[in-house]
């Protein structure tokens, strides 16, 4: 119950002017449950991972428009143009995310999908604008963390204490 108030607050952001894309939250959302669970050290990797992906997709999209033509004008030159950016964009966000800062593969995606999304349905505080698709993309998916620890916290918050927003301590094993 907990969850769908913070999900239902989110609506709110659909609105105009801002026309956030909030469904990009419910996806980054599952996405730090998919990490284990809102904490600090998993919203910065989720924040970093989504940032990274939706960097991605201006790049894919800004490279599709420059090369976009280059095996003609038809729409089977233009989808195999396209095919060559992404496999390009795609390959490249891979190598990245086995850099260590990096390494939310997922998170990446749901970056990338998000500003894709956002951009050509027209979505953002800034319809059409490439540079508003990225901003209303990448606060979407960063605000995913929060929105996971506040339906926790709302759900613990009546009678048992809520989950901290720290790391997990790990307790070492004595040796057999």
């Amino acid at each position: 119950m907990s969850a769908s108030i913070v999900a239902m607050a989110t609506v709110f952001l659909t609105m105009s002017p801002l026309a956030l894309p909030t469904w990009a939250i419910f996806i980054a959302w599952a996405g730090t449950f998919l990490l284990g669970g809102p904490s600090r050290a998993n919203a910065v990797k989720m924040i970093t991972a989504t940032t990274t992906g939706a960097v991605y997709g201006v790049v894919a999209t800004l490279l599709n428009q420059a090369t976009g033509t280059m095996f003609g004008e038809g729409a089977f030159a233009r989808t195999l143009a396209l095919g060559v950016v992404i496999f390009v964009a795609n390959g490249t966000l891979l190598a990245t995310g086995r850099i260590p800062f990096f390494a939310c593969i997922p998170g990446m995606f749901f970056g990338f999908a998000s500003l894709f999304a956002t951009y050509f349905d027209g979505f953002g505080f800034a319809p059409g604008d490439l540079a508003g698709a990225f901003v209303s993309a990448a606060a979407m998916c960063a605000l995913s963390p929060l929105c996971a620890f506040l339906g926790l916290r709302l759900m613990f918050a009546p009678t048992a204490p809520a989950p901290e927003w720290t790391e997990p301590e790990v307790k070492a094993e004595a040796p057999a």
